[in-house]
């Protein structure tokens, strides 16, 4: 294309890991690219205000937690331990400003030109990028739209980012709650939820459906929900919000049981919505582009990723699938690599789903409740944490893994962990997946003594033929 840097021949809206990522992958390729962001740090939602500062506070909680909870067994004696919540927010930002200042170091690196300002379409060529510096127009024979979601605050829960708040202000609030009410069962409303419970809070949860993070392993959701009740977590389970009434400092949220009519209330400090998140596409001026969205806000595309236009990609929380920053990567990685003529695949049942609560919960594949509406016979072998001498020495005690296969050929079709590490244990599971690896393959290789990834062999030993070693 012409040296006028103005043109290129990618550009990217949408700094999130699918943006950042595909801009790179894309450099790393020999295009010349550029990157929308409109805000003023590079990472979108994942870096600013999701992933990385909610597992900032995560880790900080569970530090805390246990120097107030399991420290004294360990022989280690605290005096006036308290909470200095400033000083972990402003933690949080530290680690949220090295991973951003990472983003735009490694976009320096590679030639990457990043604009700063709201993206949307002239045509479908041509981007107009507006900031209070004015506009500028970019030209591109391809372009990658990958400006991912937004919390979903219907009118009705009076979303005033004070009192009633979404993960967005939870990761800010100065104060630990007395009391909160956290509205969805799911990642982001558990995640948070086990941080302020930890930190003291009483917080309880609503969710609409009959159990937590409805669609994951239904064992691993009843395990997880033991553990949370364990730091005085109330479930409200077949729950609907009713109302949600605001004052100067407080919050009443009505709801009631699916099938019933008794109203109850609570009176808390903050409500957290978190009942999903919608695909971000507000201000893109896709009409202009010819391009259009589904009835669920997203933008249609084939299975190269491809929308209406065939040099107009769509990647991340704007499409269909899960909602997750690692797949988003992925389908960058592909859309780069597409472009440059290469043949890459991405298969979505392999794509791990994680909850970083403690113990964390990660699965991929197959539950059990798919299989069985799919027709496909299984078997399962399970193996619990506190058999693991791993545990037993680290205090982390609670959880179990699962390994789902299949009943004839052995092929492993899900694995579900709910305990400690659980979100690098997974890795494993995904690695033998991908190359359609048996539960008698995980069984025979060996896991060094002691680690966590043992229960992994000992679930594998149960799933084979029913005979773990130590339980």
């Amino acid at each position: 294309m012409s040296n006028n840097k103005k043109e290129y021949d990618i550009v990217v809206i949408g700094s999130g890991p699918g943006g950042y990522v595909c801009a790179l992958r894309a450099a790393q390729l020999g295009f010349d690219v550029a990157l929308i962001e409109k805000y003023n740090t590079l990472g979108g939602t994942c870096l600013n205000v999701g992933c990385i500062p909610s597992k900032a506070l995560l880790d900080s909680s569970e530090h805390y937690h246990n120097a107030s909870h399991t420290f004294d067994s360990h022989g280690i004696r605290l005096e006036n331990l308290k909470v200095d919540m400033p000083q972990m927010i402003k933690r949080k930002n530290e680690v949220v400003e090295q991973t951003c200042n990472g983003v735009s170091f490694l976009m320096k690196k590679n030639k990457i030109d990043v604009y700063h300002g709201m993206g949307s379409f002239v045509d479908e060529h041509t981007i107009k990028v507006k900031s209070e510096k004015g506009e500028e127009q970019l030209k591109a024979e391809k372009i990658v739209i990958a400006t991912g979601s937004k919390p979903n605050t219907p009118e009705a829960f009076n979303y005033d980012k004070k009192r009633v708040i979404t993960s967005t202000e939870a990761l800010n609030l100065k104060e630990v709650p007395a009391k909160m009410v956290v509205v969805g069962g799911g990642v982001i409303g558990l995640e948070l939820g086990s941080v302020f419970a930890r930190l003291g809070a009483e917080v309880s949860v609503i969710e609409y459906m009959d159990t937590i993070l409805p669609g994951m392993d239904k064992d691993g959701s009843k395990e997880l929900m033991r553990s949370m009740k364990k730091l005085g977590v109330k479930f409200h389970l077949k729950h609907s919000v009713e109302k949600v009434k605001v004052s100067k400092n407080q919050v009443k949220v009505s709801f009631k049981k699916r099938d019933g009519d008794d109203i109850k209330d609570l009176t808390v400090d903050y409500c957290l919505v978190s009942i999903g998140r919608i695909p971000y596409t507000q201000g893109l001026g896709l009409e202009n582009a010819g391009l259009q969205t589904d009835d669920r806000g997203r933008i249609p595309v084939n299975e190269h990723l491809q929308t209406d236009k065939p040099h107009i990609y769509a990647i991340g929380d704007v499409i269909r699938g899960a909602m997750l920053a690692h797949k988003a990567e992925e389908e960058g990685i592909l859309v780069a690599e597409s472009i440059a003529g290469q043949k890459p695949h991405i298969d979505y049942n392999l794509i791990p789903n994680v909850v970083y609560t403690w113990p964390e919960f990660a699965s991929v594949g197959k539950t059990e409740d798919q299989l069985k509406e799919e027709g496909i016979p299984y078997k399962s072998g399970k193996f619990p944490f506190k058999a693991l001498g791993r545990s037993r020495a680290s205090g982390d005690l609670e959880g179990l893994v699962k390994i789902i296969a299949h009943k004839e050929t052995d092929e492993v079709l899900g694995v579900h962990i709910v305990g400690p590490r659980a979100a690098d244990l997974i890795a494993q599971s995904v690695a033998v997946m991908e190359y359609r690896g048996s539960a008698e393959d995980i069984s025979r290789m060996s896991h060094a003594h002691p680690t966590y990834a043992e229960a992994v062999k000992e679930a594998a030993l149960a799933a084979t033929d029913g005979r773990p070693l130590h339980i």
